[in-house]
C-alpha cells in the first residue's frame, strides 16, 4: 500500500530543493547499538510498501506551507522502479554499526524514506526482545508485534492497548516544556522517526496540540491535525555539498524564507558555526538559525554567543538531539545568563515525548537506529560530527555486508560493491549468531574512511585558521 507523499519529515522537501533530487545516490539503515538483531521481514518487500504516492493537492499544500516543489523533484519521487536495494535476508542476524541493507536510487525519493524506513526498529527488537512487549501505544503497534511475532514462528502473547494512558504521559510531558519556556511557538516537535507508526505519531501529537506545541516536522500529521509543518535541513545536505559553507550557502540562496544551519556534520566549532556566521554576517535581517545536534552542547553554545558577540550578529538558537526537561531548564538558565532573548532561541523534541512516554523499553534510541547517506553521485560520503570516539560517524561509498560462513576471520566485512569479495564469505549472507562476534573494514571501505577523514581534517583546520 503506497504512502501519502507527505508521510515524511519536513526537511526532506526542503533538502531535495536545494540538492540534486534526480542525482543517484546511496543510503544504509543500520543500528550503532543494541547487541545482536533478528531481522524480521523482507527487507525489499517492506520498502516497496513504504513507497509514495503523490497526490495533487499534496504539491498544493507543501506549496502553502514554504515547501513548493519543482519538476526535479516530482520525477524523482515517482522512479520506484529505479530503486536498487541490497540486503540481508529475512531471518538473519546482524550486529552494532553494520550496513543491514542499503537502497540506491534517485536522492528525492531515497531520501524521503528516512522516517519510516526508521519505523523498522520497532519490528525488529519486537524479533529479538519479544518477552518484553506486554503494553502498546496503539492498535497499529498491537498488529505489528502480532506480524512481527508471526513471521518469526513466535507465539504472541496478551497485549494491552493504552493510548489513553500514552496521551497523558505525553500532555503532561509536553506542558512541562511549555511551562520551562514560557512560550509554546519556542518549541517544535520532531518524533516522527521515534515513532513504531503513524498511528502511535498521531497520539503523541493531538497531545502536543492540546499543550499549545503547534510545530511537527511531521508533514501529512500537520496537515491532518492543523499544525505548522517545519524543518530545514539535515546532515545528508551537508554531505552532498562536501563542506558546511556551499550548503548553507545552497539552501539559503535556493530557498525563500529562513534557513537553519546545521553545525555539526564535519566539526561544530572549527567549521559549522564559523561558515554559518559569515552567510548570517552577509544578510543578518534574514534572522536565520543556528542548529546545534551532537558533541558538547554548552562548549559549542557559549563559543558561538562569543563569536556571535564580536561579529555584531544575533543568530537564532535551536537546540535539539535527545532535548528533554531538565537540559531545557539547563539552556533556559544559560540563555539568561549569556544575555539571549527568549524569541532567538527555540527548542525541538523527539524522543523525549515520542518515546519516553510510551510503555516498554524498545525504542530508537535503544538501539540507536539511523539511515545514512553514504554515496553522492559517485561520491562516497561520511557524517562525522563531534565524537572523539566515532561511534557516529557513517560508513562511505557503496557498503556491502560480507558475512562469515565458513573458516576463520572476523564474523563481519564492510566491503563496497564491485570489491572481492574474501574467501569464506558471502555478500549479504545469513549465519548463525556469532558469541565471539568482531566486525572489520575492507581495505577499499578503509581508504575512503581515510580520504575522507583527512578531508573533513583539513576543512576544519582551514576554517579555524579563517576564524582567528
Amino acid at each position: 500500500m503506497a504512502q501519502s507523499l507527505l508521510a515524511t519529515d519536513g526537511y526532506k522537501f526542503s533538502m531535495a530543493e536545494a540538492g540534486w533530487p534526480l542525482r543517484t545516490e546511496t543510503f544504509y539503515y543500520s543500528h550503532r547499538k543494541g547487541g545482536p538483531q533478528v531481522l524480521p521481514v523482507d527487507v525489499p518487500a517492506f520498502v516497496r510498501l513504504l513507497l509514495p504516492r503523490p497526490a495533487d493537492d499534496d504539491y498544493r499544500y507543501l506549496a502553502e506551507h514554504s515547501y513548493e516543489m519543482g519538476p526535479g523533484f516530482k520525477a524523482a519521487i515517482v522512479q520506484t522502479d529505479a530503486l536498487e536495494i541490497r540486503a540481508l535476508p529475512r531471518g538473519a542476524v546482524f550486529y552494532d554499526r553494520e550496513p543491514v541493507f542499503t537502497v540506491t536510487g534517485p536522492s528525492a525519493l531515497v531520501s524521503w524514506l528516512e522516517p519510516l524506513v526508521l519505523m523498522l526498529h520497532y519490528r525488529i527488537q519486537v524479533a529479538s526482545r519479544a518477552g518484553e512487549v506486554r503494553v502498546v501505544t496503539c492498535e497499529r503497534q498491537r498488529e505489528i508485534v502480532r506480524e512481527t511475532l508471526d513471521a518469526v514462528g513466535l507465539p504472541a502473547p496478551a497485549i494491552e492497548v493504552d493510548s489513553d494512558g500514552y496521551y497523558r504521559r505525553v500532555l503532561a510531558a509536553a506542558k512541562a516544556l511549555v511551562e520551562a519556556v514560557k512560550n509554546p511557538d519556542r518549541i517544535f516537535e520532531v518524533g516522527m522517526r521515534s515513532a513504531s507508526c503513524l498511528e502511535q505519531h498521531e497520539i503523541a501529537l493531538r497531545a502536543c496540540r492540546e499543550a499549545g506545541i503547534r510545530r511537527t516536522s511531521n508533514v501529512l500529521l500537520a496537515r491532518t491535525l492543523g499544525m505548522i509543518p517545519v524543518g530545514t535541513m539535515g546532515h545528508e545536505h551537508v554531505q552532498r555539498y562536501g563542506a558546511d559553507e556551499p550548503a548553507f550557502r545552497a539552501m539559503r540562496e535556493r530557498r525563500p524564507g529562513r534557513s537553519s544551519y546545521l553545525l555539526d556534520t564535519y566539526d561544530t566549532i572549527r567549521s559549522g558555526i564559523p561558515a554559518a556566521f559569515k552567510l548570517i554576517r552577509e544578510d543578518p535581517g534574514r534572522r536565520d538559525s543556528i542548529r546545534y545536534d551532537s558533541g558538547d552542547k554548552e562548549k559549542q553554545y557559549r563559543t558561538a554567543v562569543e563569536l556571535a558577540k564580536s561579529q555584531g550578529i544575533r543568530p537564532v538558537m535551536i537546540l535539539e538531539d535527545g532535548w528533554d526537561l531538565a537540559l531545557t531548564q539547563r539552556f533556559e538558565a544559560l540563555r539568561e545568563e549569556v544575555g539571549w532573548k527568549p524569541e532567538e532561541q527555540f527548542y525541538g523534541y523527539g524522543g523525549h515525548l515520542v518515546a519516553a512516554t510510551a510503555p516498554g523499553t524498545l525504542t530508537r534510541d535503544r538501539v540507536a537506529a539511523v539511515w545514512k547517506l553514504s554515496q553522492t553521485g559517485g561520491t562516497p560520503t561520511m557524517k562525522f560530527a563531534d565524537d572523539a570516539n566515532r561511534g557516529k560517524e557513517s560508513v562511505p561509498g557503496r557498503p556491502v555486508l560480507w558475512r562469515r560462513m565458513q573458516g576463520g576471520g572476523p564474523t563481519g566485512i564492510i566491503g563496497q560493491e564491485g570489491e572481492a569479495t574474501p574467501a569464506g564469505y558471502e555478500a549479504w549472507g545469513s549465519a548463525p549468531a556469532d558469541p565471539k562476534y568482531a566486525l572489520e573494514f575492507s581495505p577499499e571501505t578503509q581508504a575512503l574512511q581515510t580520504k575522507l577523514r583527512r578531508s573533513a581534517s583539513g576543512r576544519g583546520a582551514e576554517r579555524e585558521r579563517w576564524r582567528t
